[in-house]
């Protein structure tokens, strides 16, 4: 179990697509470690194996406390549409308003190879959406019309702020998906 560094937009890795996990063992329970304990550290709310440079269908979501860890996921059912802010670790510093459909049904394995399913709205629904899209070489930017749709967040740690500002800021805070 290691924190591995998180590829950034312009690698050109992020685009690749995922694998299929054919193989459940030690490798496999290995990733499935890292890309939780990277993700706790960044800190974010997912991430998948393609941000840390492992073309691999698999990627771990950490909502209200509850981790799903999910190979060869798949979203069979959406329903509604939801737009909202959304941010990604391999995209620091920015964030967007996106539409994402409001609910989703996901089947996937475990990292046993166990089948399993997981439905989703609010943040866990968008962030299982997020993750499958890195899984097919897809980032959230992509669903803008101009990179200009690009809001700066902030860190919520300036303690320098200008002061005739009083605390006021232009930028966004929202959590980072993956």
């Amino acid at each position: 179990m290691s924190v591995r560094p998180i590829l950034l937009l312009g690698d050109p890795r992020l685009r690749l697509k995922g694998r299929p996990v054919e193989s459940f063992g030690r490798s496999l329970h290995g990733l499935l470690d890292d890309l939780t304990h990277t993700m706790r550290d960044a800190p974010g709310v997912g991430l998948a194996a393609p941000q840390l440079g492992e073309a691999l269908n698999a990627c771990v979501i950490e909502v209200d406390g509850q981790l799903h860890e999910l190979v060869n996921p798949e979203i069979v059912k959406a329903t509604g549409d939801d737009r909202d802010l959304e941010g990604c670790l391999s995209i620091p510093g920015y964030a967007a308003y996106v539409t994402r459909r409001e609910r989703v049904w996901v089947v996937a394995q475990n990292r046993l190879g166990r089948r399993i399913k997981v439905a989703g709205s609010g943040l866990l629904g968008r962030a299982l959406q997020h993750e499958l899209d890195h899984l097919q070489g897809k980032l959230y930017i992509d669903y803008l019309d101009s990179l200009d749709e690009l809001l700066p967040t902030g860190h919520g740690d300036d303690e320098d702020e200008d002061d005739a500002t009083d605390g006021a800021s232009n930028e966004v805070r929202t959590p980072a998906l993956a």
